[in-house]
């Protein structure tokens, strides 16, 4: 059984990771949430300050080997930093979690190409000034969740790749919510090689963000989690090295998405985490010190019960998110019934617990005045990122 006990690293980097919160990224992200603007708030110093703050500790390349300058924690140490940074900064959490995949992808797929480490992996790692973030071109605008069909000839602006002179070309769009992809250096892409094998007809490749032919949307201006970059992707004859191509198609694709799914639910799990933590703190103290009927409202039995309520779904929550990574760290990439189960109890917690603290601050709760009403925004987002709920729900029932 684990053991619930925290190792020196894990407690050293959870108080890291407080300590950068509070001092850092919760005043950054309280300001760049205020922005109408959100090509505003990327271009702006505190959103570069702030960036460049995380890169400096690392937090950018913690699950990445120590032989590519990573810091080489295990995910149940990853996850516990997740929580922290997002209980303070859920929008750069959330980039953060985005800023690996590129890196991560080639050390899993790729790790004897040495030209894709050296100029990808490498630099990544040694970065401090925050800007050598990556992304993710997943979810296509008439897909969606439903990654299984991303090599669908019927699906509009689908992805697909041919062959070129040296290497592939590649043509299509990915959608609006592909996070850093207004701001990021590279880019992993899902593009069809092959139609007639189906999903099976599917590869990976690294992109330079910069290449001629991919072309950026602008940033989406978003309810919440405003301190988030997501933009989408266009690919208009880009071409790509073959030795760029890290995962080919083959009978083992669903494996590779069934990879980025376990580990993906995991991280937005400790991202609802985080945010609903915040929430119920935030509201905890304000009934400690607000008085009604004679009495601090915490003595009221409604508004304890509440505070109860959302205290119980935190440690169950986290309990939860810790079996997920524990399997991830034995077995990698882990159970996708336990990581999927994970996300949609967390993201469904964060959004009915973060809604029960605006209501302990009553009228106080809805306005700007309290953290309450920005944290309920950011709640809204989560039961859709990395796959909307329902339909990972479909996706896990055949598993049970």
């Amino acid at each position: 059984m684990p053991s619930f006990n925290l190792t020196d690293t894990q407690e050293m980097m959870v108080a890291t990771a407080r300590d950068f919160g509070r001092a850092v990224l919760e005043p950054a992200e309280t300001a760049l949430d205020k922005m109408a603007s959100p090509t505003e708030a990327f271009a702006s110093e505190t959103y570069k300050k702030a960036m460049a703050g995380a890169f400096q500790l690392g937090f950018h390349k913690m699950t990445l080997g120590q032989h590519v300058g990573g810091l080489g924690l295990d995910h149940a140490t990853v996850g516990m930093v997740w929580e922290e940074l997002a209980r303070h900064g859920v929008g750069f959490a959330a980039s953060l979690v985005a800023s690996s995949v590129v890196p991560q992808l080639i050390s899993f797929l790729a790790p004897d190409n040495k030209r894709l480490i050296d100029r990808y992996v490498v630099p990544f790692c040694e970065d401090t000034t925050g800007t050598h973030l990556t992304a993710w071109g997943s979810s296509e605008p008439a897909v969606g969740s439903d990654g299984k069909r991303y090599h669908d000839l019927s699906v509009h602006h689908r992805t697909a790749a041919r062959r070129g002179h040296e290497g592939w070309i590649l043509d299509g769009e990915k959608s609006a919510f592909v996070s850093n992809g207004g701001l990021a250096k590279s880019l992993v892409v899902f593009a069809c090689t092959d139609k007639s094998k189906g999903l099976c007809g599917s590869g990976a490749f690294v992109v330079p963000a910069d290449a001629p032919g991919v072309v950026r949307g602008r940033a989406e201006d978003r309810l919440g989690m405003r301190a988030l970059n997501q933009a989408s992707l266009s690919f208009d004859a880009v071409a790509v090295p073959d030795d760029h191509l890290i995962f080919p198609p083959s009978d083992a694709y669903p494996m590779l998405h069934h990879a980025i799914v376990t580990v993906g639910n995991l991280a937005t799990g400790y991202l609802a985490l985080g945010l609903m933590r915040a929430a119920y703190e935030e509201a905890l103290a304000y009934a400690k010190t607000r008085v009604q009927g004679g009495k601090p409202i915490v003595e009221h039995q409604l508004v304890a019960k509440k505070l109860f309520d959302a205290h119980a779904a935190i440690e169950s929550t986290r309990a939860l998110l810790w079996k997920g990574s524990w399997h991830t760290t034995e077995s990698f990439p882990g159970d996708l019934k336990t990581s999927i189960t994970a996300k949609i109890l967390a993201t469904r917690n964060a959004i009915e617990h973060t809604t029960a603290m605006v209501q302990v601050l009553g009228g106080y709760g809805i306005t700007r005045d309290y953290k309450l009403e920005k944290y309920l925004r950011d709640a809204m987002l989560l039961p859709i990122m990395d796959g909307t709920n329902d339909t990972l729900m479909l996706q896990v029932t055949p598993l049970l």
